[in-house]
């Protein structure tokens, strides 16, 4: 596989973190300049943004949960030449689920629907784990 190819789902997924961000401080900032909050109440990161700053906020912290052993996986894998097809395809398929879990979690952010997709998410890291481990270790 091409490093382009390896390397646009780690872009991808990148930009939803940045995306994330910029939604936060967008929020945060509305939240400070409309008096809504005020910073005497978040100075020392008490939990007192409005809702949707939260939901952002913690979506955005959670990029830096699962998806670490997402961007190691790929950062092994693509020098020991190991990042073939299904890597690729599977890379797609988390990247999704990522911007699913994302989607809920800025809308409705129902736990339900937003825990199935992360542990979809989660069982689809640990299947290309798995695979890059056999593939890395029998050789194959």
């Amino acid at each position: 596989m091409s490093v382009q190819m390896v390397l646009l789902p780690v872009f991808i997924q990148i930009g939803l973190t940045f995306t994330l961000l910029f939604a936060m401080a967008t929020t945060r900032t509305r939240a400070l300049t409309s008096g809504e909050t005020k910073i005497a109440d978040i100075a020392l990161r008490e939990p007192n943004w409005p809702a949707q700053a939260t939901k952002f906020g913690n979506c955005f912290a959670n990029q830096f949960e699962l998806p670490i052993l997402f961007y190691v996986l790929i950062a092994i894998a693509l020098p020991l030449r190991r990042a073939d097809l299904f890597i690729v395809l599977m890379s797609w398929v988390f990247v999704v689920t990522r911007f699913a879990h994302a989607g809920v979690f800025v809308t409705s952010n129902d736990v339900r629907p937003r825990s199935l997709v992360w542990f979809a998410g989660a069982l689809v890291l640990a299947a290309m784990w798995l695979y890059f481990a056999l593939r890395l270790l029998l050789l194959i």
